[in-house]
């Protein structure tokens, strides 16, 4: 069973999906909501690593905990507690190293689930997130599907 439990997090209706697949499904998991600011390429190129966090605005900050409070609120509305963070760089590498560094068991992250194969299935962070991931992980379809 898995305990703890990250959902890379953005608004989307993706993101949504996943983090309400966990909430019925993992009723006495621990719930991380991660977001990540990207970087441009440019910036992070040569500063790769676990622990990058590249400084940014303080406008950025506040998008990003806004869309983490919308996460929340989700939890509320299940009457589940959950935890949420941010961190910069690039989304696959950073849930990927996430996860790692913070010991979860699990990563539930959503898809847009239209028709095709892998990467146009998957969309390209899920994608890059399920081949990389030394852990487990369950991608949830925007649709509704699972």
């Amino acid at each position: 069973m898995a305990d703890r439990i990250l959902v890379p997090y953005d608004g989307s209706p993706q993101s949504r999906a996943a983090l309400e697949l966990v909430f019925d499904e993992f009723p006495d998991g621990d719930v991380t909501a991660l977001y990540v600011i990207e970087i441009p390429q440019g910036y992070w190129a040569q500063l790769i690593g676990p622990e990058l966090q590249l400084p940014v605005s303080e406008q950025v900050e506040e998008h990003a905990e806004e869309l983490l409070q919308s996460a929340s609120d989700i939890a509320t509305e299940y009457g589940r507690d959950l935890e949420t963070t941010y961190v910069t760089g690039e989304p696959d590498n950073r849930i990927v190293a996430y996860a790692e560094s913070e010991s979860m068991d699990l990563i539930v992250i959503g898809s847009h689930g239209q028709e095709g194969l892998s990467r146009v299935l998957l969309g390209s962070v899920a994608e890059t997130v399920v081949r990389r991931s030394p852990v487990s992980v369950l991608v949830a379809r925007g649709d509704g599907d699972r």
